[in-house]
């Protein structure tokens, strides 16, 4: 098995899911008591948040790359970003350490594309809806990507800075989230990307009328697949 080097605490919420996806999809392959070999360096999240509001990529970006070769020296063979937006200098933290990068974007522009949808709506933190680094590999896939009007952007990045990294689920929040997929759906979005890891604390497949992509969900089992590669 492959050792898996995970990046965290961006939030601790979804790096807790992933450890618990990762696991599990491990021992579903192997069954008894086989379990992930991986090593996980947690981030103090208000650093990273900070830093976010400055438009500092610079100081993340050194962040980043000091922990992913810290996990290299630990025997670590693959690096997972447990964060959409941090994919955003995701390309130069491979280069940096000189590890595989399993890439939350890639990996769901892939189960986009096994779905046969050519449309869909991408929600995340403002870094991620706004800017290219997700959307241009929906594109290399066809797959176009649309996003909220700006307001519903600033509610839906201020929520999940404010609400959802600190554990904080709100009905109100929930509601305002579903009235938003509505809107894309009516601007014929096909599918819906939970484009940070924390969204799907809040919204369900259950809940939305059409295909829901749990970006976490998907990651974590890319990172199964390579493990066991």
């Amino acid at each position: 098995m492959k050792k898996l080097g995970l990046i965290g605490g961006i939030s601790w919420l979804s790096t807790a899911d992933y450890y618990k996806f990762i696991n599990e999809g491990v021992n579903e392959q192997l069954g008894g008591v086989n379990f992930a070999e991986c090593m996980i360096y947690s981030f103090n999240y208000n650093d990273i948040k900070r830093n976010n509001e400055n438009n500092d990529w610079e100081t993340t970006f050194n962040m980043l790359s000091k922990a992913c070769q810290n996990l290299k020296d630990c025997g670590a063979e693959a690096i997972i970003l447990c964060a959409n937006t941090m994919h955003l200098i995701a390309d130069r933290i491979q280069e940096s350490v000189d590890l595989p990068l399993i890439h939350i974007a890639t990996e769901t522009a892939k189960e986009i594309q096994k779905s046969n949808l050519k449309k869909v709506g991408l929600l995340g933190t403002k870094f991620t809806m706004e800017l290219d680094f997700f959307k241009d590999k929906l594109t290399a896939l066809n797959i176009e990507a649309i996003i909220p009007g700006a307001d519903d952007r600033d509610f839906i990045h201020d929520t999940i800075f404010n609400e959802l990294g600190k554990g904080l689920i709100l009905e109100s929040t929930k509601a305002r989230y579903l009235s938003i997929i509505e809107k894309l759906i009516d601007n014929g979005a096909e599918g819906i990307i939970l484009g940070c890891t924390e969204i799907p604390l809040l919204i369900r497949q259950e809940e939305v009328q059409v295909p829901v992509f749990d970006t976490a969900m998907i990651h974590s089992n890319a990172a199964v697949a390579f493990a066991l590669s």
